[in-house]
């Protein structure tokens, strides 16, 4: 079973980053399959990360170095490979 490494968990977004403003953050670096920003439940209002899909391997690479350690809406970013819940690990964030 292989890693899929074509998403990207993407953190400390600015609360008002839209949907449509992180896929366009992250749409120079390829092809994306989905990019979505996760939201609190009851409020619906973003949690300040995300996961951004892209068709290939290399233009996720690309995206990460692209942009990890950006500072987007005056906050600094992160950006790394998600890991699969397949296999136990979680992200120490």
């Amino acid at each position: 079973m292989a890693k899929r490494l074509s998403e990207l968990f993407v953190s400390r977004l600015s609360f008002y980053t839209t949907e449509e403003s992180f896929r366009e953050m992250f749409s120079p670096y390829g092809l994306i399959r989905q990019a979505r920003l996760v939201k609190d439940p009851r409020t619906g209002r973003n949690k300040g990360f995300g996961f951004v899909a892209y068709e290939s391997e290399d233009d996720a690479r690309r995206a990460l170095k692209a942009m990890n350690g950006r500072v987007i809406n005056n906050r600094l970013i992160f950006v790394e490979f998600a890991n699969s819940r397949e296999n136990g690990e979680n992200a120490d964030h």
